[in-house]
């Protein structure tokens, strides 16, 4: 092979070479220095269960923060032993009414907070527990991608918490 020929095949290989290995090493680089992002942190403070007025459900309420740069989707809820807890959502039907329904996956955002209120998302739990005030039930969160997370409710006459 003449050595003109040899030259020329080993340029043109050497440009692929060449752009894998700058953009290999400014992939590095940036995730090296944070900026890959990190995925999401969730944490939950103690939340609110109301003591129940009926027989037929009542409705826990937490608030998920996620100090991560990555959304993640909140999907399920598991209740205390002899319960059923699922997300539930109120939605408006009109003339000051409105019905609950179940809710799908909710997205907790990156940087972001998640409330639940009696006039959106909750979590419904049925049959209701029999409450005093003070008690304290325990629920597990679930998530698409974070593990699951343990949160405590503490019963509540009233979301303000005043007893």
């Amino acid at each position: 092979m003449d050595p003109v020929n040899l030259m020329n095949r080993l340029r043109t290989a050497a440009v692929p070479l060449l752009v894998w290995l700058v953009t290999l090493g400014a992939l590095t680089a940036w995730t090296a220095t944070g900026n890959a992002g990190t995925p999401a942190r969730l944490r939950a403070a103690e939340g609110r269960v109301l003591i129940p007025y009926g027989t037929e459900s009542t409705a826990a309420f937490f608030t998920l923060r996620n100090t991560g740069t990555a959304n993640d989707v909140l999907t399920g809820v598991t209740a205390p032993p002899g319960y059923r807890a699922m997300l539930s959502r109120t939605v408006d039907i009109g003339r000051n009414a409105g019905r609950m329904e179940m809710a799908g996956a909710v997205t907790v955002p990156a940087g972001g907070t998640l409330r639940m209120t009696p006039s959106g998302l909750d979590v419904m739990v049925t049959p209701p527990p029999r409450l005093s005030p003070g008690d304290r039930l325990t629920f597990t969160l679930h998530f698409r991608d974070s593990p699951p997370l343990t949160v405590r409710a503490r019963a509540v006459r009233t979301l303000s918490g005043a007893e």
